[in-house]
């Protein structure tokens, strides 16, 4: 199922089984993670990679788990997590309200920033099989595709997704790594796709549109989520980048981002010494 391609190049991931029917695809690009979660009538892929070619590569692999039509979450518009969707046409894309105006308004930006940073640096920040220009041309020829399901237009608001034998929920805890963060909720399995809210393996990324102020709110919110009496008590949680975290390595985050919040203080202003790797400017 992973390895080599059809074309003979190496794929660019591997799938972690987190639950039944629950996998996380861990990708050497960007470190990125991407998940996927299987119902009876329908499986719901989580965030679509950084391109077309990527997004072929991650619905290729989709297809090699299951035949179950596609539906599409998007956890925010950062284009490593979304300038993938051509490769599912047809599928309905969720995200935040928010999502889609950002999308609309930032992505030539991000295109451009990030076509330059690849084939300057010749670095795809991974050991998969694409090389860097192959990257940025792939990026470069990328249209992204808008979301056409918005969702949760407010802090706290839930929305239930039926994939037929398992409804799972997407959350928008308020504004953090982006102003329209998306996680997602799988309540039967404890497992929980956070997005870019948390990171293993890094610090979490602070770009010109994040929150400090309120982040560790946000990621609060997301601890809590599996304390509902519907709910199995979330034991995994699925970071955008790195591999999937414990609740007390998710915690311990938490705390980071509490003290980040603290130093940001009322003015708004950027943290200090936290890198910027989703940042638009460099």
């Amino acid at each position: 199922m992973d390895g080599q391609r059809a074309d003979g190049q190496r794929a660019d991931g591997r799938w972690v089984e987190l639950a039944d029917g629950v996998l996380a695809r861990r990708h050497d690009e960007l470190d990125l993670t991407t998940g996927l979660v299987l119902g009876t009538s329908a499986a719901l892929v989580i965030d679509t990679r950084g391109d077309t070619a990527q997004g072929a590569e991650l619905a290729a692999a989709v297809r090699a788990v299951t035949a179950l039509p596609v539906v599409v979450a998007l956890t925010h518009a950062h284009f490593d997590h979304c300038f993938g969707t051509a490769a599912f046409p047809g599928a309905p894309v969720y995200a935040q309200a928010g999502c889609a105006g950002a999308l609309l308004a930032t992505a030539a930006a991000q295109r451009a920033h990030w076509v330059r940073h690849y084939r300057d640096s010749g670095d795809t920040g991974g050991t998969g099989g694409s090389t860097a220009a192959a990257t940025a041309d792939a990026l470069a020829a990328t249209v992204p595709v808008l979301p056409d399901r918005p969702v949760c237009p407010r802090a706290g608001s839930v929305h239930p997704v039926d994939l037929g034998g398992r409804v799972v929920q997407l959350v928008y805890p308020g504004p953090a790594h982006t102003g329209h963060d998306l996680a997602v909720h799988v309540p039967d399995a404890g497992v929980l796709f956070a997005g870019d809210l948390l990171e293993n393996g890094a610090p979490p990324s602070f770009g010109p549109d994040a929150y400090p102020r309120d982040w560790a709110a946000a990621v609060g919110l997301l601890l809590d989520v599996g304390t509902a009496p519907s709910a199995v008590a979330t034991r995994v949680f699925v970071p955008g980048h790195g591999d999937p975290m414990t609740p007390d390595e998710a915690a311990a985050q938490h705390t980071d981002l509490r003290r980040i919040a603290r130093a940001a203080g009322g003015s708004g202003a950027a943290v200090p010494d936290v890198p910027s790797a989703n940042s638009l400017t460099g």
